[in-house]
């Protein structure tokens, strides 16, 4: 177990914004997690969990415990003729959890492929790319109560998967941390191809696989994406919002190529966040260390030494800007940290 005073967060956001931890604690295992939730003295300060801050927005240095797991692993839970259970540290980087289903010719992640994070947080999250989403392949949640420090088992109907939502993301609910999560994999699967481009890249081969499908979503997302390692972001910062049919009948009539596709929740109607920001002219403008990336509307980038309240009001220009010509209010998808958040940075969803 790591423990550290001072810490500092820059290679644990993707923003790569300079924070510190007042106290930073790394665990291998179980048992050492177990430890650190009985200790009388990490109960009287604020504490953080995170994954690689793949979806987080530091305003400031964390004045509490910032948690990481390197709690690791990838092994088989069971098989029969037709899936495979994987049962995944929470610790594993997501990505390498794709390459290791698809190089076994297991289907149902490939179109997650070169999304950044770890695998507790994915769960937790529901990420989604490509008309996928991980909530369709999670068989259990394996978590520790903050409040208890008792284990518990989630199935996926008691995770409450919505888009880009959780169970886990609920402020409502009892605090849990993640520290396994078992995937339900294809050996004969179907693969999802109606995203984008993404069947026409995929059927140049005639006989598409899970690796077709891997290769054609890295080289997408190599393309209009930028490398966090080079350029700070966090991916998409916006939600796809969700509007009722009546309001998007009125959108189609005032701009009558707005793209939508059809939400899997509640009968709404999906919109492309992207073409929102874009068709405000947004894309590929620049405000000192910030800007928005010129192949992709939807990421916010740290061109430089910008702070967490730059990029958070240079966010809240582009949702002022597409509230006031579409009445769509955009939802960031990255998770703001600070001790006091500006509400006008967290409107109500």
């Amino acid at each position: 177990m790591k423990i550290a005073q001072h810490y500092s967060l820059e290679r644990h956001n993707t923003f790569g914004l300079r924070v510190k931890a007042r106290c930073f604690v790394e665990y291998e295992s179980e048992g050492d997690l177990q430890n650190i939730l009985h200790d009388k003295y990490f109960h009287e300060l604020q504490s953080l969990h995170i994954g690689q801050g793949s979806n987080l927005l530091f305003l400031g240095d964390v004045d509490g415990v910032v948690l990481h797991s390197a709690i690791r692993g990838i092994e088989l839970a069971g098989e029969t003729d037709e899936t495979a259970l994987l049962r995944v540290g929470a610790g594993e980087v997501w990505d390498d959890v794709v390459a290791y289903a698809v190089a076994k010719g297991w289907g149902g992640i490939e179109n997650l492929s070169l999304i950044p994070g770890e695998t507790g947080a994915a769960a937790v999250q529901n990420i989604g790319a490509y008309g996928a989403e991980i909530k369709d392949v999670v068989e259990t949640v394996e978590a520790y109560s903050l409040l208890t420090s008792e284990k518990r088992v989630f199935t996926n109907e008691m995770c409450r998967y919505e888009y880009r939502h959780s169970f886990f993301r609920d402020a409502r609910h009892e605090p849990y941390i993640v520290t396994r999560v078992t995937l339900r994999l294809a050996k004969q699967p179907a693969l999802k191809l109606e995203y984008g481009n993404l069947r026409e890249r995929v059927f140049a081969d005639t006989s598409p696989t899970p690796a077709g499908v891997r290769e054609a979503v890295i080289n997408i997302r190599r393309h209009k994406l930028p490398d966090p390692s080079e350029v700070g972001n966090a991916g998409s910062f916006f939600m796809n919002p969700l509007v009722s049919p009546t309001h998007f009948e009125q959108l189609k009539r005032d701009f009558p190529d707005i793209p939508s596709f059809p939400a899997r929740d509640g009968g709404m109607v999906k919109l492309s966040a992207g073409w929102l920001v874009e068709q405000c002219g947004l894309k590929g403008i620049r405000s000192g260390n910030v800007g928005t990336y010129p192949h992709q509307a939807l990421v916010i980038v740290n061109y430089g030494q910008a702070t967490g309240h730059e990029i958070a009001r240079f966010a809240e220009h582009i949702r002022e800007q597409v509230e006031r010509r579409f009445s769509v209010r955009l939802i960031p998808e990255v998770k703001y940290i600070g001790q006091e958040i500006p509400e006008r940075y967290l409107p109500q969803e």
